[in-house]
């Protein structure tokens, strides 16, 4: 089915919720005007480690705990890319039901996680360039994907804000992505 143009800024501006235009706009005017430097893997790791002492890894890969869940964050310079993934389930478990859960909440109540499949298994996963990686979008990243694991099987949601226009009506979990901050952000 293709969308005229007309059709797709009218849906875009009438399930934008106008708190999430509000946000965007305030964290702009927050920002220093100095530009941030791009974001290396010794910082992250730093990062890391304030979230969790006992993280482990190495330059580009670790592995560490948030609220009993294995968070796995990877980085590769080379193509510029970063990923926090938490494995949820093996595929041979899912059915078929909640596939399609899933599927749904991917468009409306999962924002910048996903649920993605790889080796066999239902990961929670969190992309984003690694050079314009910013500390609180990290940590916001490795809130949601903990989150949607979490609720995997009930609300499917990452706790963010919830896209309007879509059919899931998972509960807001921004608790954690904010403890998160909060760890995350202490200097």
């Amino acid at each position: 089915m293709r969308m005229s143009p007309r059709l797709f800024i009218f849906l875009f501006i009438f399930f934008t919720p106008a708190s999430l235009i509000t946000v965007a706009a305030a964290e702009l005017v927050m920002q220093p005007a100095q530009a941030q430097l791009p974001m290396i893997n010794e910082h992250l790791h730093a990062l890391i480690r304030r979230l969790d002492e006992k993280a482990e890894g190495r330059t580009g890969i670790w592995q560490f705990m948030v609220e009993d869940r294995e968070v796995m964050v990877i980085t590769d310079k080379k193509v510029n890319r970063m990923r926090i993934i938490v494995p949820i389930e093996r595929l041979d478990k899912l059915s078929e039901a909640q596939m399609r859960w899933m599927l749904q909440a991917n468009f409306d109540s999962v924002l910048d996680a996903r649920y993605a499949i790889a080796k066999e298994v239902l990961w929670s996963a969190y992309l984003h360039p690694l050079s314009s990686l910013r500390d609180r979008q990290f940590l916001e990243g490795a809130g949601q994907v903990v989150n949607l694991a979490a609720t995997f099987g009930s609300s499917y949601t990452s706790g963010a804000l919830i896209f309007r226009g879509g059919d899931s009506e998972g509960i807001e979990r921004r608790k954690l992505i904010d403890k998160l901050i909060e760890k995350g952000m202490a200097t």
